[in-house]
């Protein structure tokens, strides 16, 4: 694997997005799995989903600094967690690339996705129409990319299968940049949770990740 991005947002957090190189042998090579795991693995079909799979392990290995085993499981909904770190972390990949955060601060979330046409035909299904009113014409397919990947962030971090794109968060107002960041609100519990989200163009791909202070 190549380290295409490497980031200590402070000295509680860091992300890194590794581009995936290796065969599914060769991932296999860095990891020791338990039995679990290998179940797991012969549930993914094969090829890119399987890569993908591995390719977050290793690059977990990596930002952890070891080379034993690392348990990381998934809770009822999924959502992987660390029981023997300090780190609440969130993984995410998309084609070539395989991210992962970390962060002693509190639950995070990352998102990565390849920046394609398709995403106008179905903005309507996760922005309100308020939220599509400040959809600048000039760079609609980014910043819909960027409200994508901020919303997945934050749906990762809360980590709650029954919360919807659509119903449940509402992004506040803001101009596309290639780099920057935007509150985005989620409603759950009958409760208003506020985040910032941090938004960037990495390559022909958008990054979005979040961070809620525990502390």
């Amino acid at each position: 694997m190549a380290l295409a991005y490497l980031r200590e947002l402070d000295s509680d957090t860091k992300f890194a997005i590794w581009k995936i190189e290796e065969t599914a042998a060769e991932l296999m090579d860095k990891l020791q799995l338990d039995e679990a795991e290998k179940n797991k693995l012969q549930q993914l079909s094969k090829g890119k989903r399987t890569l993908h799979w591995l390719a977050t392990r290793v690059l977990l290995r990596y930002l952890l600094q070891t080379d034993q085993y690392i348990h990381c499981p998934s809770d009822a909904n999924g959502k992987p967690y660390l029981p023997d770190y300090p780190y609440e972390l969130s993984l995410t990949h998309s084609f070539d690339f395989a991210g992962v955060i970390l962060s002693t601060k509190g639950p995070c979330g990352i998102d990565l996705e390849i920046v394609k046409e398709k995403v106008v035909r179905i903005k309507e299904k996760f922005l309100k129409p308020e939220e599509l009113l400040f959809i600048r014409k000039e760079d609609e397919i980014a910043q819909l990319y960027a409200c994508w990947c901020a919303k997945e962030a934050v749906y990762k971090l809360q980590g709650n299968r029954g919360v919807s794109f659509l119903e449940n968060m509402t992004i506040h107002p803001f101009t596309y940049r290639p780099q920057g960041v935007m509150t985005v609100d989620l409603f759950k519990d009958q409760r208003k949770f506020s985040f910032q989200v941090y938004y960037e163009k990495f390559q022909e791909y958008m990054l979005g990740y979040v961070v809620e202070d525990s502390q």
